[in-house]
């Protein structure tokens, strides 16, 4: 029975893990968020894997607050750099293979088609900078880390853009939404049953799995304001969207214009089958209720 270590686990993907934990009994689980580990402690790192002797390590814990890490510059570091260099040194250290997860920001190019692991990597903000410093770190210490980038991850537990517009079209007659920003939505859920079959998979090897960067976002693409109108369609909300442009709707940090991801290597790696966003949107608004 595989031994499997997820950090950050009171966030959305970390929620999931524990949701689906049940369809996985050939593997054991040991949930930790900041009160069971602070990944920014080396002490307190080494100490878990010493005791632990896990197989796996997911690391779902990360600095998210895009536009509050322009101000926030060190935590954002030492969560989103430090803690992952501690992680990837401690997996280094037990024979534990490091499972990472990072974002699509860290692309932020003008690139017209779905983006590959191996496009140019143009961080636009202190977020995007720090989670791609993570992602090199990770893969420097612990070069068959695997870095799955992923998008507008979204789930029934904690806060994220379906809530907010669950509320906001219930609370108003009508919303603006960006419709300049192109993307991905991700259902938490289906990432983290994705992340489950590739442990699973790679169990069913005799050989290691290759590390490296991989994409998984939701199949499909749509902006904002799409996601927005799919959000309404499905609860019957009676909220007018209007498309705006970005520039309408300032933040502190900025966004990717376009930041579709192309799935084919993970898909091809692993025989991963990946749902439509419109499908997960569907599961998750049930799941939510």
């Amino acid at each position: 029975m595989s031994k499997i270590l997820v950090t950050g686990s009171n966030g959305q993907v970390g929620q999931e893990l524990q949701f689906l934990s049940a369809q996985f009994p050939q593997l054991n689980f040991t949930y930790v968020d900041l009160a069971g580990l602070d990944i920014t402690d080396a002490d307190a790192v080494s100490a878990i894997f010493a005791i632990g002797q896990f197989d796996y390590c997911i690391n779902c814990a990360a600095y998210t607050a895009v536009d509050k890490a322009e101000t926030d510059q060190a935590l954002a570091t030492a969560v989103n750099v430090t803690g992952v260099e501690y992680l990837a040194a401690a997996c280094k250290a037990t024979n534990c293979q490091l499972v990472h997860l990072s974002t699509d920001y860290v692309y932020h190019n003008t690139c017209n088609r779905p983006l590959v692991e191996t496009d140019e990597v143009n961080p636009q903000s202190v977020y995007a900078s720090t989670k791609l410093a993570g992602d090199l770190a990770a893969l420097r210490i612990l070069p068959q880390s695997l870095v799955i980038r992923t998008s507008w991850v979204y789930s029934s537990f904690g806060h994220n853009f379906v809530k907010t517009m669950q509320r906001l079209g219930r609370e108003r007659d009508a919303l603006g939404v960006v419709f300049d920003q192109i993307g991905t939505p991700t259902y938490a859920r289906d990432l983290a049953h994705g992340i489950l079959q590739i442990i699973d998979y790679s169990n069913k090897q005799d050989t290691p799995v290759d590390g490296g960067i991989y994409h998984y976002s939701n199949e499909g693409v749509c902006s904002w304001y799409d996601f927005a109108l799919a959000i309404f369609e499905l609860e019957h909300i009676e909220c007018q969207v209007k498309p705006i442009e970005s520039r309408e709707y300032p933040t502190p940090a900025s966004r990717p214009p376009f930041s579709v991801l192309n799935k084919q290597k993970i898909k091809n790696t692993f025989e991963l089958a990946i749902p439509h966003w419109r499908e997960g949107l569907k599961n998750c608004l049930e799941a939510i209720g």
